[in-house]
C-alpha cells in the first residue's frame, strides 16, 4: 500500500515574526491522525499570506512532493489580506464548490459569522486542495463534515487509499453491484 502524502498549509502574517505557534495546522494534523489508520505522511508549511507564496506552495506540494490531498488553514475570511480562496482558485484545474458550501453550512450551526467564510476546493493534477478556517475548533467542525467525502474523491483520482478509524470518522465509498 502506498503511503499517502498530505500537505498541511497554515497562512499567516504572524507566521512571518518567528514567534507564532501554529496551533491550527497541528489541530489538522491531530484530527487526521484521528480520522486515519493507514500510514500518511505530513508535508507541513506555515507561510504569509502572500498569493504568490500561497500559490507557489500548492504548486510545490502537487506537483514536486505529490501531496494527495493537501489541506489549508487560514485566509478565508473576508480581510484585504484573506488571499487563500484565490490562490487555490489559481493553481487548481477544477473547482469542487460543494465543498465550501457544505462547511459554511455546518460552521453556521455554532457562528453567525459562518457566512462570511469563503473556504472552497478544487483539484490540481492529482491533488485535491481543501482551505479550512483558521481557529481550532472550527477546523475540526469542518473536516467533520467534508472528510467523509475526501477519501472517494482520492479514490477517483487514482490516489492512495486512506483507511479510516470508523469509530471516528466513516467514509462513504459507493458498494460495488
Amino acid at each position: 500500500m502506498t503511503k499517502a502524502k498530505i500537505g498541511i498549509v497554515t497562512v499567516s502574517d504572524r507566521a512571518s515574526a518567528g514567534i507564532y505557534e501554529d496551533l491550527s495546522g497541528k489541530a489538522i494534523i491531530a484530527v487526521l491522525n484521528e480520522y486515519l489508520t493507514s500510514e500518511w505522511e505530513p508535508v507541513y508549511e506555515v507561510i504569509p499570506d502572500e498569493q504568490d507564496v500561497i500559490e507557489a506552495t500548492l504548486i510545490k506540494m502537487a506537483d514536486e512532493q505529490n501531496c494527495s490531498l493537501i489541506v489549508t488553514t487560514g485566509g478565508t475570511g473576508p480581510a484585504k489580506r484573506d488571499v487563500t480562496p484565490e490562490a487555490t482558485e489559481a493553481v487548481c484545474d477544477r473547482m469542487m464548490p460543494g465543498f465550501g458550501e457544505l462547511m459554511r453550512t455546518e460552521s453556521l450551526k455554532f457562528v453567525p459569522t459562518a457566512i462570511l467564510s469563503r473556504q472552497t476546493a478544487g483539484l490540481r493534477g492529482d491533488s485535491l486542495i481543501v482551505n479550512l478556517p483558521g481557529k481550532p475548533k472550527s477546523i475540526r467542525e469542518c473536516l467533520d463534515a467534508v472528510f467523509p467525502a475526501i477519501p472517494y474523491c482520492i479514490d477517483l483520482m487514482d490516489g492512495p487509499f486512506l483507511e479510516c478509524d470508523e469509530l471516528v470518522i466513516q467514509p462513504f465509498r459507493p458498494k460495488a453491484k
